[in-house]
């Protein structure tokens, strides 16, 4: 069931684009979109255009900086036992990798632990604490988790265990008991930039460290490209100091990189330079399948491989685990659209919640977003685990799917998560009822415009503005994420030459012509396209600008992300 998507053009203030095109002198579209990015000076647009590693801010600036660093140095100092703690993710799994290798560099008692998905649960564990306790470990750095474990750090206090905890997550009122919290996110920490992931709150602590010990600052710089794959996977802002990190740790991936990274892309066949969309879609996948179908240590111990061999030895491990998982989630997700597609009674429903006891629970978070693609609304994908019940929800665009979870808690043991994506665990007794108010709760506070997909447009442009070098300006606002997208643009009343075409039974592969010029391009999974297009009637077309290469011949091409009947009013919807 394919949604009729609204369109939105953003609008930028044109006095401030005025004045960006007469400082730069690029085309005016891009100072437009530049102007809607926050970039409004010619000295703005050279540190957004020619990000410096000189711009990132003084680790000391972060709260807490002095005091973790001291600790870590004592531990140093009277030979205790360090242990580096970090969540199953991308993020959490990298984050122990950086850590772990600079201090092994320089100090033998260390070692790292990755709480089991299933076993333990995210964040810090009893159990982890008791295997510290065990193993005589006096000193633990959490990172990617830790600012919420009020009574967990309290516990290993009582246990002789001192913590470090490096976060990026909201911190709540009561704040645990810890040696330093390091977390911009902090209401007092005069940290400037906020926006960090887990990875990069560690990142800060090396270089704190680095400075400290006298070291050369390329000491903490040789773990960019494991930072920017956490910063890519984690989906947090492109921005700000977050940008520059990506971008230096693009370069170091595709110049020096860590072997975990290079021995995944040979795995994966990628040839060409690694783009962030790489890091996302090839790198990031096969990371967090680790902790999905079976144990995130291996994804540790691949990135901190000595050799490219002993690498590829853990990522074909890691490259088996993908594979399975992206079985498992393409036969969950096949039967849970037929599940729906069977029942007028769910079709007809503003939230989606299913249960299926064999479901594997590693994928239900993938498998939930899969069904937001098809039916748009908040959706909740159970399973078995062990005695109870557990899944995960998933959002659409402005809804806050945890408040509704908030309104169902009498009928869940427990839940947690944020905005857009959430977890829970209840009774087997309590599925049917859980459904029942979730639905209730979702249909009585969502807004009917929340259920219709909104693609957000940067600007309207025609085929006479793309050359090469508009392409070329696009490709320096590299790397792409969260607050710096890649641009999507508009061109209204265009027609098809009759050479556009279904290839692989599911793409549409079209050729356009507007004012006697055409372009070519692709639209991934839009062959139900193809009729109007053929109609020869004008269409109005969202894209996005890519490069092909073929035969060693480069050309400019259109990716497709929707198209309508062209409307001569506004062409907006």
């Amino acid at each position: 069931m394919e949604r009729e998507k609204r369109w939105r053009v953003i609008q930028a203030d044109q006095e401030k684009a005025g004045e960006l095109f007469r400082a730069l002198k690029i085309h005016p579209a891009l100072c437009s979109i530049l102007v809607q990015r926050g970039i409004t000076s010619f000295e703005a647009a050279r540190d957004y255009f020619r990000p410096q590693l000189a711009q990132l801010h003084s680790p000391w600036l972060m709260k807490d900086m002095e005091k973790a660093v001291d600790r870590i140095l004592l531990a140093f100092n009277t030979d205790e036992k360090i242990l580096v703690y970090g969540d199953y993710d991308v993020d959490g799994t990298t984050a122990v990798s950086c850590m772990y290798q600079f201090l092994h560099k320089h100090y033998s008692q260390v070692d790292f632990y990755i709480p089991h998905r299933y076993r333990e649960g995210y964040g810090v564990s009893r159990a982890g604490i008791d295997y510290a306790h065990q193993n005589g470990y006096t000193l633990i750095i959490s990172l990617d988790c830790g600012i919420k474990s009020v009574e967990l750090i309290a516990y290993a206090k009582t246990k002789g265990i001192d913590f470090i905890v490096c976060d990026h997550h909201l911190p709540d009122e009561e704040l645990p008991e810890a040696v330093a919290i390091l977390n911009p996110k902090q209401h007092d920490c005069p940290y400037p930039y906020k926006e960090l992931c887990g990875c990069g709150v560690g990142f800060k602590l090396i270089c704190a460290l680095v400075e400290k010990m006298r070291l050369p600052i390329e000491e903490a710089y040789d773990y960019l490209d494991l930072v920017a794959t956490a910063i890519a996977a984690d989906i947090v802002s492109m921005s700000g100091e977050n940008r520059i990190l990506a971008y230096y740790g693009l370069k170091k991936a595709n110049d020096r990189p860590n072997f975990g990274i290079r021995a995944l892309s040979i795995l994966s066949g990628l040839v060409k330079d690694i783009h962030i969309h790489n890091l996302v879609f090839i790198i990031a996948p096969r990371v967090n399948a680790a902790g999905r179908m079976d144990d995130a240590r291996k994804a540790v111990q691949m990135f901190v491989s000595a050799t490219l061999e002993e690498a590829l030895k853990w990522a074909e491990e890691l490259h088996a685990d993908n594979s399975t998982r992206k079985e498992a989630d393409a036969n969950i997700t096949e039967e849970a659209l037929a599940l729906i597609e069977g029942d007028e009674g769910l079709l007809n429903r503003r939230s989606t919640v299913l249960y299926q006891p064999h479901w594997h629970k590693g994928v239900v978070g993938i498998v939930a977003s899969r069904l937001i693609d098809h039916y748009y609304r908040p959706t909740i994908i159970l399973t078995q685990s062990g005695e109870y019940v557990a899944g995960s929800a998933r959002s659409v665009s402005g809804f806050n799917v945890y408040e509704a979870i908030h309104q169902c808690k009498d009928l869940l043991l427990g839940y947690g998560g944020h905005f857009y994506a959430a977890g829970m665990t209840l009774d087997p007794a309590n599925v049917e009822a859980f459904c029942q108010k979730f639905e209730e709760v979702v249909s009585a506070s969502i807004h009917p415009d929340l259920l219709i997909p909104e693609i957000v447009i940067d600007t309207e442009i025609t085929f006479r503005d793309i050359t090469t070098s508009f392409f070329n300006i696009i490709s320096q606002m590299e790397p792409f994420g969260p607050d710096n997208l890649r641009p999507l643009f508009l061109t209204r009343g265009v027609t098809d030459t009759g050479f556009s075409k279904v290839v692989k039974d599911k793409h549409l592969r079209f050729v356009l012509r507007q004012d006697g010029l055409t372009l070519t391009g692709i639209g991934f999974d839009m062959a139900d396209k193809i009729d109007l297009l053929s109609s020869r009637q004008p269409v109005d077309i969202v894209y996005k600008i890519d490069e092909n290469e073929w035969n060693g011949q480069k050309s400019l091409q259109l990716r497709m992300v929707d198209v309508k009947p062209h409307d001569p009013r506004l062409g907006i919807n």
